[in-house]
């Protein structure tokens, strides 16, 4: 398992670094391409939205087939849409690669996800979405940092490293991933509207995955303007915003590896509803920040928290279905990935209708308490929920 957990860290890493690769460079690419900053959020929201779409593709084609050719098959696409990037001399250029990056992305991450509840015991499942989790805070702790730094330099060479290292990355696939055909799942031959089908029938996995869009939604809202509130209200240079992202990312890092034992004391249910709480209590003193300072280490609980529970939504959502689990991740990232475009969109709308970070924390807030509305509607909060989720930690 522990070759397996190293090899789903790069690839989440990678995705990772990409997803938020924009963020810091909003400022750099707004007065690039001479945009308005109320549109600069769909620099983020079309690689968003190019996964989101595509995901409801590559989950129904994943379930009983070779995830390791589907995986490379993606990473080829990645690599080349993530160099084009480079190349991207004004806005729309850019909006039409980041969308082809986020084609390519949807068809490699729903094989990771899909894969672990089939090759891990059913009691290391969530400790090992722990560890591939870990992917995404290190690339928040170190990709996209450095994706800043390189920036400095010029703004082309983030794009032309994470190309580089996604061909990288796909050898390792190649060499060292064994095929992953999914053998136990019996959905091969399985039409799309058959397989779609046994998924809006379970209303659990729909409440859920509506659930994950919304926590997404304000998630990535405060993820993409981070950079540029720090720009606008604390005058920070780019290398500056790397630092910041540094400790922000450092948080998300150590709720990662370990939170994993607090689940394991807590159980899942109430894991998920103290940090849904922790989090909405935060944001609502952050806005007030007055410095760099105290603005990063307000982020750096916030994402601590995030990358607690990170893994307890993936697992909730994993354990609905063991038929259509590539399916169930696809829609996962799906709704992940609608979540960043509606984020990026409100978001841009936010900033600069409202002053500091009131308005996108705020915003944040009120998706939050949708989440804890439609999970405690589901029933996972009762006594007995919290008891049985316990035994099977």
């Amino acid at each position: 398992m522990k070759k397996y957990a190293l090899i789903f860290f790069l690839i989440m890493f990678l995705i990772g670094t990409d997803t938020l690769l924009i963020s810091p460079l909003l400022p750099t690419l707004t007065e690039l391409y001479n945009i308005p900053s109320n549109i600069s959020g769909w620099m983020v929201s079309a690689y968003a939205l190019g996964y989101a779409l595509f995901a409801l593709i590559s989950g129904p084609i994943s379930d009983g087939k070779d995830k390791k050719r589907i995986m490379l098959y993606g990473f080829i696409g990645f690599a080349v849409s993530t160099l084009l990037c480079g190349f991207a001399t004004n806005f729309t250029l850019m909006i039409s690669f980041r969308f082809l990056a986020g084609v390519s992305a949807s068809f490699v991450t729903p094989q990771v996800w899909g894969s672990i509840p089939v090759i891990a015991p059913k009691n290391g499942i969530v400790k090992l979405m722990g560890y591939t989790s870990a992917g995404l805070a290190v690339s928040q702790l170190v990709g996209v940092p450095i994706g800043s730094y390189l920036a400095t330099v010029s703004w082309q060479m983030p794009f032309f490293v994470i190309s580089l290292v996604s061909v990288l990355v796909g050898l390792v696939i190649y060499f060292l991933l064994p095929s992953l055909n999914s053998t136990s799942q019996k959905t091969g031959n399985s039409s799309f509207l058959h397989i779609y089908g046994q998924i809006l029938k379970n209303k659990k996995a729909l409440s859920y995955l509506v659930a994950y869009f919304m926590f997404q939604t304000g998630n990535f809202c405060v993820i993409t303007f981070i950079g540029s509130w720090f720009t606008r209200d604390f005058s920070l240079g780019l290398s500056s915003v790397g630092t910041a992202m540094i400790g922000i990312g450092t948080g998300n890092l150590i709720g990662t590896l370990f939170g994993n034992k607090l689940i394991q004391k807590w159980g899942i249910p109430k894991s998920l509803f103290i940090g849904l709480i922790t989090l909405i209590f935060v944001y609502l003193v952050i806005p007030f920040s007055h410095s760099a300072l105290f603005a990063t280490i307000g982020l750096a609980v916030v994402f601590l928290v995030n990358g607690f529970i990170f893994p307890l939504f993936m697992t909730t959502l994993q354990s609905t279905t063991t038929t259509a689990r590539s399916t169930v991740s696809s829609l996962s990232n799906a709704a992940m990935y609608a979540g960043t475009t509606v984020g990026g969109i409100v978001g841009g709308l936010l900033f600069t209708r409202f002053p500091g970070f009131f308005g996108i924390a705020y915003f944040t807030i009120l998706t939050y308490l949708v989440v804890l509305v439609i999970y405690k509607m589901s029933g996972i909060f009762k006594k007995t929920s919290i008891t049985a989720s316990k035994k099977e930690e």
